[in-house]
């Protein structure tokens, strides 16, 4: 099946219509709350949060005996709640920065959730396999009531979001100024790292645990380079997500032997890549493009600066030997000449040339102010 039979069947085939709507929500989700994540700097705690659920997964099995998704989910956002408050008390309660507490969380609960699924593996219980498919995802096993959990809390995480939208700004751009104003900071905090968290639990039956950080970053990180403004930001990361979820889907369904949770993140890092190159304002081909024509002003004043010198030290400027010493002028170029005569701050004829009056009015605001700095 290609990509084209794909998007065709995508309407009348249940099963396909189920998985692509549940990537396309998990995208929108993880990166409307990845975008706070981002602009907060806490980039390493999704990767932090993914990790410790994976005991939690372990232990569900183990107290219920079932692998029935909402269970081991229900354990996993106890464990990722749980780690997550536990590097914020880290933080709080000793000198270990928050980079140091993210690390040691992640590496403990990871590590006490591989041996679980060690223990787990040798079990004399056959009902035990496949709960290592949480590492890595498994789209295929979404099913209807899945995507509608999603929505539920996509709808609740937008109801709050726009309930507190003031403060949520306030707190992530200036926190102790949040606080002056009598805000509760720490209710705030909490509020929005629980919501991350249980879009981190969501993804982990689809992405998994291993990559369930980049789902969260990734779109909100290519949503970043766009705009300046936090809700814009947001609807973009939530484009790129959804994007991401149903492109990542299409290519694992339309080849085989393609696991789905990389394969969207991979299309979530491509979406990465172009915003990188593309942004109009940060995109490195934008400051490529600026750095060009800066180059190209300051050539342009360069010369008019020393046209300048030499009209006011020359009394007939129109003589040639005037442009013999603008010839000398490192950096002159006759194409230069020619675009200061566009500007109408030069005019040529042959090889005689002097300043128009437009033109002695822009060097000398050019150099107003390096004397005005002189005379302080």
């Amino acid at each position: 099946m290609n990509i084209t039979e794909y998007f065709s069947m995508l309407f009348t085939d249940y099963t396909l219509g189920v998985i692509t709507l549940g990537t396309a929500v998990l995208g929108a989700v993880c990166g409307m709350l990845g975008s706070f994540a981002v602009l907060r700097r806490q980039s390493l705690l999704g990767d932090a949060i993914s990790h410790a659920a994976l005991p939690g997964i372990a232990l569900a099995f183990l107290l219920t005996g079932t692998k029935q998704t909402h269970f081991l989910l229900l354990g996993a956002l106890i464990s990722g709640l749980l780690g997550t408050f536990w590097i914020k008390s880290i933080v709080k309660k000793t000198r270990l920065k928050n980079d140091t507490a993210l690390g040691l969380i992640l590496s403990l609960f990871f590590g006490f959730g591989m041996l679980l699924l060690t223990f787990i593996q040798k079990l004399p219980n056959a009902n035990q396999a496949g709960l290592d498919k949480y590492l890595f995802g498994q789209a295929a096993t979404l099913m209807v009531q899945d995507v509608y959990v999603m929505i539920g809390v996509t709808g609740v995480s937008l109801f709050f979001l726009l309930l507190f939208w003031k403060e949520l700004k306030l707190l992530l751009f200036d926190p102790d100024y949040t606080l002056t104003l009598g805000f509760n900071t720490r209710f705030l905090d909490i509020l929005i790292t629980s919501f991350i968290v249980l879009a981190i639990v969501l993804g982990l039956q689809t992405v998994g645990v291993v990559l369930m950080s980049a789902m969260l970053l990734a779109p909100a990180a290519a949503a970043r380079q766009w705009t300046n403004r936090l809700s814009v930001m947001i609807f973009l990361a939530a484009i790129f997500g959804a994007f991401s979820g149903v492109l990542g889907t299409a290519i694992s369904a339309s080849q085989n032997n393609l696991s789905t949770g990389p394969v969207i993140v991979l299309v979530a890092a491509v979406f990465v890549l172009l915003s990188f190159v593309f942004a109009p304002q940060r995109g490195l081909l934008a400051r490529r493009i600026r750095f060009y024509r800066n180059r190209k002003e300051l050539n342009l004043r360069k010369t008019l600066s020393v046209m300048y010198h030499i009209a006011q030290n020359h009394k007939d400027i129109s003589h040639p030997h005037a442009i013999k010493i603008l010839n000398n002028f490192h950096g002159y170029t006759r194409k230069t000449l020619n675009k200061l005569e566009e500007k109408n701050w030069v005019e040529i004829r042959g090889n005689q040339w002097s300043l128009t009056a437009k033109g002695y009015q822009e060097a000398e605001n050019f150099y107003k102010p390096n004397e005005a700095i002189q005379d302080i």
